[in-house]
């Protein structure tokens, strides 16, 4: 594979003049380039009238590799062979360079080009190239091109330091101009500019390119380059790799892309989230881009207004920034009726609206970056999950919290500078063990998550937010305006016929399982649990009748045969000759469910074996134990035409392996989470469980 280096344009304030005069002293030897061992001349010629230098070099560099790949390869030094061509005319210095030893394994090119500024005649610009393609090299193929390439990046930085070096020790010397060239001068000084004209620099030798690509033309700053200025002052710090990576993406857009070109912020935020791989950068951003023409996602904040529903009920917005200077945004999620909200307006409204925010969260950040004068590319979000139950475990509401995320994901990576989570209840680690694993682990690792009230004091949130913006929910001065949610009517809910149009009733069908419970004839549900700490989590709508749901446990099965691990479905599967206590335990208490109500709940299981989820008629007070039906109970119910409860219901197990592994990557957050880490996965701790009733 042929590795790239394209260098942003560098701009020496300095006339080009001034910069040859620099430029040549760095030879024939130069202390500041340690692994530039010395050169020769090995061709040398001039214009007519001197206007044009031409001069070819052999170059010796120090071999910076392990010993045993030196001894393997048998050389302490490698030879490259440099062609330079300077115009004191056009005031231009062209650059080409290739290696000689090892040509036949390796083979190395740069190209180099000194120019002055187009729009600062005063000023000169310098850009660079390189290609590297490792052929064979005794099995050292890998190795040898990480070590190169590292070398050549390092060497890149520090040959502007050396030319700066150069022009400071020449103006402190009190040469700050050098007359420009022209015809008679060049006649005059044809001798002292021979002598001038020494040996090139290392560090633009011992890396890669390609002659053709740095035609003259090719060498502008306007705006299809990118300078380094502008990178250091907009985009921040990046490594020559790096810079090379975005400009290089940068040039393949404005080649091959028809549409708008995004903006270098947004390019180098899909450059981070793959990891400055150039080719599944390449590959994340045109299918954003597709994604962006499809959806008309640029024309959003001119065309997108929420529903006054959402601007109501949706417990969200902007809110200053943080001790950083990012965009800070307020999620009250805790406060929030998700079920509700996608019942009002439905999935699609509230994707959108998500969207919304991020496109705005994007052009606040290039806000703050013109008014603190720093690079700013992502911003803070401040999760409150006071008031966070198992109702948002709601699993349509789940589901499309992971489409959203999704979507964010591919399409906003590298926005979420921080996340602040404060107040986490101990229904969190399930909610948690849910959506992580769709959550890519560069973002896992911005997440600061606080428990209680450990959010407050140092440590907590004064470590990230000025204490004059720190909201007054949180014990803060500030006064938040952001909506506090709360539930929405169910008048408000979309019709039913409304919801079919989108699609909404058909996916949440296709979600739930349907149920009929008669009277003495429950309906169950057993989960064969295998190891301990799993999560038995439920999720059902009682649409007709009153029920009780009950939790049992048993130690094995009470049917004999061998069987698969995992769920089965059935009005009655539980021996109904056992007795309670002695063949199976109660496990969840008896919840009575009433007709409309939405029940969320889970179960930390601290055995192993068979659980029971069961659903049966709820009878009055008297008649309410914690017990299974009798076989005449159900053969009446079997042969009689009473009364029949309907219920919708989902469950899901999340094994314990997920459900641990989710704890320690909350222990492993910078976070106060230990408390509530410890108290719901500690192994000497009983298992807990709850349901909730949101309605």
């Amino acid at each position: 594979m042929v590795q790239k280096y394209q260098s942003p344009i560098r701009v020496y304030k300095h006339p080009f003049e001034l910069v040859m005069v620099a430029y040549e002293k760095r030879f024939p030897t130069c202390p500041q380039i340690p692994v530039f061992l010395g050169s020769e001349v090995l061709r040398e010629s001039r214009s007519a009238d001197g206007a044009v230098h031409v001069v070819e070099r052999s170059c010796r560099l120090r071999v910076e590799a392990p010993r045993l790949l030196r001894k393997i390869a048998g050389v302490e030094h490698v030879v490259f062979v440099q062609r330079n061509v300077l115009n004191w005319k056009e005031r231009t210095l062209f650059i080409e360079a290739h290696n000689e030893t090892f040509a036949s394994r390796v083979v190395v090119k740069e190209n180099c080009s000194y120019r002055v500024h187009p729009e600062n005649e005063d000023w000169t610009c310098f850009e660079q190239s390189a290609s590297l393609d490792i052929r064979s090299f005794f099995g050292f193929e890998s190795a040898l091109e990480k070590i190169a390439m590292r070398q050549y990046t390092a060497n890149v930085k520090r040959g502007k330091e050396v030319i700066e070096h150069y022009l400071n020790e020449l103006i402190s010397q009190g040469t700050s101009h050098i007359p420009r060239w022209t015809p008679a001068l060049a006649r005059e000084e044809d001798a002292p500019s021979q002598a001038r004209q020494r040996e090139p620099d290392s560090l633009e030798v011992c890396g890669p390119s390609n002659a053709q690509d740095l035609a003259p033309e090719s060498v502008s700053t306007d705006g299809d380059k990118l300078d380094a200025d502008y990178i250091d002052r907009c985009l921040g710090h990046l490594t020559p790799m790096q810079e090379s990576c975005l400009v290089q993406l940068r040039r393949w857009l404005q080649e091959t892309h028809k549409g708008k070109i995004p903006k270098d912020e947004h390019i180098l935020r899909f450059l981070r989230a793959r990891d400055f791989h150039l080719d599944r950068a390449r590959e994340m951003l045109c299918q954003s881009l597709s994604w962006r023409k499809q959806h008309q996602v640029d024309l959003l904040l001119e065309t997108w207004r929420p529903p006054a529903l959402l601007e109501e009920f949706y417990a969200g917005g902007w809110h200053y920034q943080d001790i950083d200077g990012r965009p800070l945004y307020i999620l009250r999620l805790g406060h929030m009726d998700t079920k509700g909200l996608m019942k009002a307006v439905g999935e699609e409204v509230l994707l959108r609206h998500i969207l919304s925010v991020n496109e705005e969260g994007q052009k606040r950040c290039e806000g703050n970056t013109k008014q603190f004068g720093r690079p700013i590319s992502s911003w803070t979000c401040l999760v409150d999950l006071e008031g966070l139950s198992l109702r948002h475990l709601w699993r349509p509401g789940v589901k499309a919290l992971l489409r959203m995320i999704e979507v964010v994901e591919g399409n906003y990576p590298e926005t979420l500078g921080r996340l602040l989570i404060v107040r986490a209840p101990r229904v969190f680690p399930v909610l948690w063990t849910l959506i992580s694993p769709f959550i890519n682990e560069n973002t896992r690792q911005k997440f600061l998550i606080y428990s209680g009230s450990n959010y407050q004091g140092p440590g907590g949130l004064v470590d990230y937010l000025d204490k004059d913006v720190i909201p007054d929910f949180l014990g803060g001065e500030c006064l938040c305006n952001v909506p506090e949610g709360g539930l929405v009517p169910k008048s408000l809910y979309l019709t039913e016929e409304d919801q079919e149009n989108e699609d909404q009733l058909w996916q949440w069908r296709e979600t739930y399982h349907s149920a009929s419970v008669l009277r003495g004839a429950p309906h169950e549900v057993t989960v064969e649990i295998l190891e301990r700490e799993s999560v038995i989590t439920w999720d059902f709508d009682i649409l007709r009748g009153d029920v009780v749901f009950s939790l049992y446990h048993a130690k094995q099965a009470s049917m004999p045969g061998p069987r698969e691990p995992g769920a089965r479905a059935s009005g009655q599967l539980m021996d109904r000759g056992w007795a309670l206590g002695a063949n199976f335990s109660c496990v969840e208490a008896p919840l009575i469910c009433r007709e409309g109500e939405s029940i969320q709940g889970s179960h930390v299981t601290r055995w192993p074996g068979i659980y029971l989820l069961q659903w049966q008629m709820h009878s009055p007070p008297a008649h309410m134990a914690c017990s299974l039906p009798g076989v005449e109970d159900v053969l009446t119910a079997l042969h009689s035409p009473g009364p029949r409860c309907k219920l919708l219901y989902y469950y899901e197990v999340l094994a314990s392996e997920d459900f641990r592994g989710s704890m320690s990557s909350l222990e492993s957050c910078t976070s106060r989470f230990s408390q509530l880490s410890a108290a719901t996965s500690s192994s000497s701790a009983p298992s807990h469980s709850s349901s909730l009733v949101s309605r």
